[in-house]
Formats: structure tokens, C-alpha cells, sequence
């Protein structure tokens, strides 16, 4: 699936994005500023987080609640130095569950990544366009 939208229309592309990912594990790839959290909050919304979200750039993961009880957990690899750190957070027990997760910048978890995911690739378009590129994989 392959979207151009503004800001404008995040609300919407998270719609279309929810309905189209297989999995509950969301990878988020694109350069700083292109959108990943702004997206993420919006999904968020869609998923019945009624508390505000923020980035978890410090604390590298946050939990929220959704809509029946479901947790959704925010994870910001952004600022970790080596992919073994995902050990220290536990970060095998959280792919175990049945929550969705929400992943900026999977490339630092190097061989510690899910099996089975839902990749978007964010890229600036032309104007203040975005493009995202959606891929099931498993």
C-alpha cells in the first residue's frame, strides 16, 4: 500500500493503516522529522488512547491504554547504543504479548526483531506531502 497525505489527513491514514496491518507490531522507518511520532499519536487516538501520548525518546518505551483493556506500547529506539540493550528492557517479553507495538527506528534492533510485522516507510513528497509505503511481512 503506498499513501501520499498531508498533516491534515493523519486521522485518515491512520484509518487506512490500521485496516490494512496483518500485525499488532508496527514499524516505524523514515528520517527525524518526517512524521513517525505524529502518526503514531494518531493511531493511538484510533486505538482508544484517550491520555496524551508523547515520544519516549528518554525513556525509550511508553504504555498506554486502549479501547477493551488493550495496551499499546511506544517504543523510540532512537537513542540506543547497541541493539543488546533491548535485552535490559525486556524487550522479548513485550514481543511475546498480544499488545500492539509501535516501533520508531527498528534498524537499532538489529537480530532482535519480531518474526512477523507491519512496516511503513515515511519519506518527506513533494510540498509538506508525506509518503508512506505499508508492507506486511511474515
Amino acid at each position: 500500500m503506498t499513501l501520499t497525505y498531508n498533516l491534515s489527513q493523519i486521522d485518515s491514514i491512520a484509518k487506512e493503516v490500521l485496516a490494512f496491518a496483518d500485525q499488532r507490531i508496527i514499524l516505524f522507518k523514515g528520517t527525524m522529522g518526517v512524521g513517525k511520532t505524529t502518526l503514531i499519536k494518531a493511531l493511538c487516538r484510533h486505538l482508544g488512547v484517550e491520555e496524551e501520548t508523547v515520544s519516549p525518546t528518554f525513556s525509550i518505551v511508553n504504555e498506554y491504554q486502549g479501547a477493551q483493556q488493550q495496551k499499546i506500547y511506544h517504543f523510540d529506539l532512537y537513542r540506543l547504543n547497541k541493539a543488546e540493550e533491548l535485552l535490559d528492557l525486556g524487550f522479548e517479553d513485550y514481543l511475546q504479548q498480544a499488545d500492539w507495538m509501535l516501533i520508531e527506528w527498528p534498524e537499532k534492533m538489529e537480530n532482535y526483531g519480531p518474526e512477523c510485522f507491519t512496516q511503513l516507510d515515511l519519506k518527506l513528497a513533494n510540498g509538506s506531502n508525506r509518503e508512506l509505503i505499508a508492507i506486511n511481512k511474515c
